[in-house]
């Protein structure tokens, strides 16, 4: 029996009493619809515009810039001044896409919906932040507008929440920690191996003036993606009849398809919205939507995943225009050096190594990083499930 197990058998095991939110919490300020007997004490806190947050960016800072999506920003004591605040808090966006983040230490804010528990002796503010990550989609639900939606604070608060004892509430909050941590662990070591791959490709790819320089458009025809085929499928899943892949702008499939349009594998770069000038490497027999560009090589005197990293370094410029765009003369323009065949082949092997641990999505640290994400979501759902106590 773990640890946990034997604090609910002692401590709990009739179940627990589940409570509503605003019963434990403190927020930001009063809320419209919400009765005031509710709130009966806020934390005022100032709330920075995003371009006034933006020059007060400091890199290596140590004050949190608690941002309304999930960032890594910080500034310094001399540009926060009289509005750093230091509390243990939870947050949700007072606008925009809905997610949950835990600061402790100081900070200043953007415009968040911000909570503390009103007696950490009685409920633990990490444990109610795991509960309110886990119930994500209940409270994405409670985010209404058109454009930018804003969460109904009312519901919000209204939201149960179980209230174990405090020694159950720490064991929880312990496991999921470490879950956390070892997360965070791979993810830095993922941001490293991407550096890495990045360095002994630009390397690599420095070449002698001896070496000849060819545009994209000598190398290569250029096919621009069209409409999704009639005979398709949308989503992940393929089945007997519908078997080939059908790619967009995006990194993620669109779906799948009958038939296809490129046989061979292929360099595709994205060249319509906020994604122009990704670079991806698809395998051979697919269709290509949405004006995504196919490089397919004129002759064998270049080697595809040589092409593939040679074309990631460079950096396409988009057009300015309500929808970044770029067209195919722009990519016929590109120029990349061209070694021999065998020497293109030597790169491309060692590139691929790299590229393979920091991409793949079957092997590599991606993979590893959401096997232990499923994982780490598993428990949390099974940690924060409680039989509620008869009243």
């Amino acid at each position: 029996m773990s640890k946990l197990d034997e604090l609910i058998n002692e401590l709990c095991p009739d179940g627990v009493e589940y409570v509503p939110l605003w019963s434990i919490t403190i927020w930001d300020k009063k809320f419209n619809a919400v009765d005031r007997n509710k709130q009966k004490k806020v934390y005022d806190y100032h709330y920075f515009f995003a371009n006034e947050l933006e020059p007060m960016i400091v890199e290596n800072g140590d004050i949190k810039i608690l941002t309304t999506s999930t960032s890594d920003l910080y500034t310094t004591e001399e540009y926060a001044g009289e509005y750093i605040v230091d509390r243990e808090i939870i947050a949700i966006p007072g606008g925009g896409n809905p997610n949950i983040q835990y600061y402790n230490g100081k900070f200043i804010t953007s415009d968040n919906r911000i909570a503390t528990s009103i007696d950490t002796t009685v409920i633990d503010n990490k444990f109610i932040y795991y509960y309110l990550q886990n119930k994500l989609d209940e409270i994405g639900s409670y985010y209404r507008g058109a454009g930018i939606k804003h969460p109904d604070m009312a519901r919000v608060l209204d939201m149960k929440i179980p209230l174990p004892p405090i020694e159950v509430q720490l064991e929880i909050v312990r496991i999921l920690d470490k879950f956390t941590e070892l997360t965070k662990e791979l993810t830095k070591e993922l941001t490293a191996r991407k550096k890495q791959y990045e360095y002994y490709r630009d390397e690599l790819l420095k070449f002698d003036e001896g070496v000849e320089r060819k545009t994209l458009g000598e190398l290569c025809n250029i096919i621009v993606g069209g409409e999704v085929p009639l005979d398709s499928i949308k989503g992940e899943i393929q089945d007997e009849k519908h078997q080939y892949p059908i790619w967009g702008n995006g990194k993620d499939i669109y779906g799948y398809a009958s038939t296809y349009l490129i046989e061979n594998d292929a360099v595709c770069i994205s060249s319509i919205g906020a994604n122009t000038g990704a670079v991806f490497f698809h395998k051979g027999k697919f269709t290509p939507i949405i004006r995504l560009k196919v490089l397919v090589p004129k002759n064998n005197d270049i080697n595809n995943k040589y092409l593939f990293h040679a074309v990631s370094t460079i950096n396409f410029t988009p057009k300015k225009s309500s929808v970044p765009n770029m067209s195919s003369s722009d990519i016929k323009q590109a120029c990349i050096y061209v070694p021999s065949l065998d020497e293109q082949i030597r790169i491309a092997n060692i590139l691929d190594r790299l590229y393979k641990l920091c991409n793949d999505l079957t092997e590599g640290l991606p993979a590893e990083i959401a096997a232990r994400q499923k994982q780490y979501e598993y428990y949390r759902d099974k940690l924060l499930t409680f039989k509620e106590k008869a009243k």
